[in-house]
């Protein structure tokens, strides 16, 4: 049975801030729908992506600011990061993780500039949205078999 990653609900505080930063990133407003007592989920979807975030008020119990870990698989990490930068975005300069491929968590063992060997998988850049939930653009060119 195929199972497809659909949405990622992230936890925010101040739905109208998140709703405007990520909408300022060109992502796609799908949804924004208000229920009795205060509820409230926005999903955006970010371009070229068939998963999309949610977030609300009452969408999570978890601390706003706390997701980590998301990844926005791109084809230029360079020009991505531009692009994040000219909206406004504190996005890190790229790098590459000393151990190779992928990176480890935080900023451990972060070497600046893109992979030198450029390899699909290993060059990143990051940001994180208003709350403090942690974003990697992660530089794809080419996919690994089966994928």
């Amino acid at each position: 049975m195929d199972m497809k990653l659909e949405v990622v609900v992230i936890p925010v505080s101040d739905v109208d801030r998140s709703k405007g930063f990520y909408t300022s990133l060109g992502w796609r407003l799908d949804a924004d729908f208000v229920a009795g007592d205060g509820f409230r989920v926005v999903q955006l979807t970010p371009p070229g992506s068939p998963c999309s975030v949610i977030f609300g008020n009452e969408a999570s119990s978890a601390v706003p600011g706390s997701a980590e870990g998301l990844h926005l698989v791109v084809s230029d990490v360079e020009a991505a990061r531009a692009e994040l930068a000219r909206n406004g975005v504190e996005v890190s300069e790229v790098f590459h993780d000393s151990g190779g491929v992928f990176h480890h968590a935080g900023s451990k063992d972060r070497v600046p500039g893109p992979d030198p060997e450029r390899r699909s998988y290993a060059s990143f850049a990051s940001f994180t949205d208003p709350d403090g939930n942690g974003w990697m653009l992660q530089e794809v060119t080419e996919r690994l078999p089966g994928r």
